[in-house]
């Protein structure tokens, strides 16, 4: 077993692992091309916030292709499990609906620069300074120091005050 599939599997490992870091280093560096053509400090965070949301992306689906050609090589017909999977997933999808909502809500809120961690924002008669933003809530800090934890998806109206057209 170990000279025939557990060569296969230390590949496959070592492949994953290093198409993984690779990945990683390409996305930082395609955010921050883009970045550097545009101006400033905010820029900056904006991409720091984006190359981790796509980084982490990444390295999940390559991981689970590593797990699927990795089955085989140590006996298992990934077939019956992908289609369990997808019939959970399936099941978990009409029961998520609201996990959904927030992720893509989320995703919009970073393609959209609609505000940024730092900034001073009223989002749904929340007030306060954004201090984390990811694909699932947004997390901001109100003028008495009570944190707030909102979730994408029950973001219906945003307003950024610290950006101010004159």
């Amino acid at each position: 077993w170990v000279i025939g599939p557990g060569i296969k599997v230390i590949v496959i490992l070592f492949l994953a692992l290093v198409i993984s870091k690779v990945a990683k280093v390409f996305v930082s560096r395609a955010v921050r091309t883009v970045v550097e053509k545009s101006n400033g400090q905010i820029q900056k965070e904006r991409a720091k916030t984006l190359s981790k949301v796509f980084s982490s992306t990444l390295k999940i689906m390559i991981w689970v292709i590593a797990i699927l050609m990795l089955l085989p090589e140590i006996g298992i017909n990934p077939t019956p499990l992908l289609a369990g999977a997808g019939l959970i997933g399936l099941a978990i999808g009409m029961g998520s609906r609201s996990l959904v909502q927030d992720y893509l809500a989320g995703l919009f809120i970073l393609l959209e620069d609609q505000y940024r961690v730092g900034e001073e924002v009223d989002i749904s008669g929340k007030k306060g300074h954004v201090i984390d933003l990811n694909l699932r809530r947004t997390i901001i800090k109100d003028e008495e120091g009570i944190i707030h934890y909102i979730p994408n998806g029950q973001v219906k109206t945003a307003s950024n005050l610290s950006r101010k057209i004159s």
